[in-house]
C-alpha cells in the first residue's frame, strides 16, 4: 500500500487495483506544479472528498468528468452534484461504511465548516467529515479539516486506526500541538502523517511540535509525490 502526498490536504492512496484521490487540489496548489498534477491524477479510479472548501474541491468535478471516475462523499453534496453536474457519485453518511474494491471506507465526524461558492453566494454542502479506511491490514484515519473533538474518543476506541493522517497546520484546523494532544489522548497510532500545512505562510511550516508531542510514534513528514509505503 502506498500513500502519496499531493500537497496541502490531498493524498493518493494506491492499494491493489484501487487508486483513490483524497481531497485532490491539483490546480493552483502552491505545492504542486502542472507536471506533478498530471502524475498525481494518472490512473485514478475514485475520488474521496471530506468537504467542499475550494482547497479540497477545486479539481474534483473536472477530474471526475475527464477521467470518468466516481466521487465518494457525504450524501447531500453527492446528491446535488449527481443531479446537476452529470457525474457518478456515491453518497453516504456518518456511521456508514462502503466497499471500494478491496478496501472499506467508513465515514466519521469532523468539526469544521462546509460551504462552496455559487453565483448566488455561499451554499452549504451538507456536513464536513473524516474517514476510516481499512486496507491491507491497516486502518487509516483521515481527519479531514477538523479541530480536536470529543468524538475522537469513540472513534479511536471503535476503529483502532494505526495510521493517522491529521490536518495540523493551524488557523483553519487544529495545529501541531493540538494534533499531538488529540493523537496521544484519543488514539494509539503507530504512524502519524501531518497535512494541511506548509501551503501558505499563515500555516505551520514544519511538524516539530507534533514530533515532540508524540514520543514513541513515528511521525512522517511527507514530501510531495514521494510514496510512503506500508
Amino acid at each position: 500500500m502506498k500513500l502519496i502526498w499531493l500537497g496541502h490536504g490531498g493524498f493518493r492512496l494506491e492499494t491493489g487495483k484501487t487508486v483513490l484521490l483524497i481531497d485532490p487540489w491539483l490546480t493552483g496548489n502552491p505545492m504542486l506544479s502542472e507536471a506533478q498534477a498530471a502524475t498525481a491524477r494518472e490512473g485514478a479510479t475514485h475520488i474521496l472528498l471530506t468537504h467542499a472548501h475550494f482547497d479540497h474541491v477545486a479539481d474534483v468535478l473536472g477530474l471526475a468528468k475527464h477521467l470518468s471516475i466516481p466521487i465518494i462523499g457525504q450524501y447531500d453534496l453527492m446528491g446535488f452534484w449527481g443531479e446537476t453536474e452529470g457525474v457518478e457519485t456515491t453518497g453516504f453518511n456518518k456511521g456508514g461504511t462502503i466497499a471500494v474494491d478491496e478496501i472499506r471506507i467508513s465515514m466519521v465526524p469532523a468539526s469544521h465548516s462546509n460551504t462552496f461558492s455559487t453565483r448566488d453566494g455561499l451554499r452549504t454542502a451538507g456536513s464536513e467529515v473524516g474517514y476510516m479506511i481499512a486496507a491491507e491490514g491497516h486502518m487509516i484515519y483521515v481527519s479531514g479539516d477538523t479541530d480536536i473533538m470529543a468524538d475522537m474518543d469513540w472513534m479511536g476506541d471503535y476503529y483502532k486506526p494505526d495510521i493517522g493522517i491529521l490536518s495540523a497546520g493551524g488557523h483553519f484546523t487544529m495545529d501541531m500541538t493540538a494534533a499531538a494532544y488529540a493523537a496521544k489522548r484519543y488514539f494509539d497510532f503507530k504512524y502519524v502523517i501531518p497535512c494541511h500545512y506548509r501551503t501558505f505562510p499563515l500555516l505551520a511550516q514544519d511538524a516539530q511540535d507534533l514530533i515532540d508531542g508524540l514520543p514513541g510514534v513515528t511521525v512522517i513528514e511527507p514530501e510531495v509525490l514521494k510514496a510512503i509505503e506500508f
